[in-house]
């Protein structure tokens, strides 16, 4: 039962979401509006991450599985995508290194803030 209770949380952060990109005439799709509105009522105490923990382990365990359809979907658009595939390529492979570099460097800096306040607490 815990679970289906995680995930209505989950789905309702998305339904709002919608109604969002619905509402407002704004070109921001609905994942992102459910992103922030999950963002704050994390930040705002009003849902505590333990409310959604297990269900958004299981969403991120199962996350590659949903890459699937838009694979095939490029794929089935290989002729059309025959004359753009060396710059798409390209900027996939730039992209790519960017968004490790980033992560990378994000990850570091959390980690040396977290050995910071550690060594604080000592």
């Amino acid at each position: 039962m815990k679970y289906v209770k995680q995930f209505m949380i989950i789905l309702l952060v998305a339904l709002a979401a919608e109604a969002l990109e619905v509402l407002l005439p704004l070109p921001i799709p609905a994942s992102i509006y459910g992103l922030f509105i999950m963002l704050l009522l994390l930040l705002s105490g009003l849902l505590k991450a333990e409310a959604v923990k297990d269900a958004s382990g299981f969403l991120v365990e199962i996350m590659p599985l949903m890459f699937i359809p838009a694979a095939v979907g490029l794929m089935e658009s290989y002729v059309e995508l025959q004359g753009i595939l060396l710059p798409m390529l390209t900027a996939v492979a730039v992209t790519t290194v960017v968004v490790m570099a980033v992560t990378g460097r994000c990850a570091q800096a959390i980690a040396g803030r977290g050995r910071k306040e550690k060594d604080a607490d000592q």
